[in-house]
């Protein structure tokens, strides 16, 4: 498994963000060829002290190959066109292949 994670920083107005990001945003997230599953969180914490994040994403891919030819995809470029509409903050994106542990 392959997992794309994008933290977004405090934005000039948070409201905005969230009624923008649930309404328009995810909509089209969750037209991504090979999305296996995502999930997102306003309730972003830091252990100690402050977070620098508002938000985080996260999408799980079948391996990295998926979710390089998604984010090409036409939807790709749509979702990744349509932050700027909401992340005044701008936003961090990583990803990596997901490693189990036992336990």
């Amino acid at each position: 498994m392959h997992k794309l994670v994008v933290l977004y920083p405090k934005p000039a107005d948070p409201d905005h963000f969230r009624d923008y990001y649930v309404t328009t945003h995810l909509p089209l997230v969750t037209r991504l060829p090979g999305l296996l599953a995502w999930r997102y969180s306003f309730d972003v914490a830091a252990t100690p002290g402050q977070t620098p994040y508002f938000a985080v994403f996260e999408a799980e891919f079948a391996d990295a190959a998926a979710m390089t030819a998604a984010r090409a995809s036409p939807q790709g470029r749509q979702v990744a066109a349509d932050v700027a509409n909401y992340a005044t903050g701008g936003a961090v994106v990583i990803h990596y292949p997901v490693q189990y542990g036992i336990g």
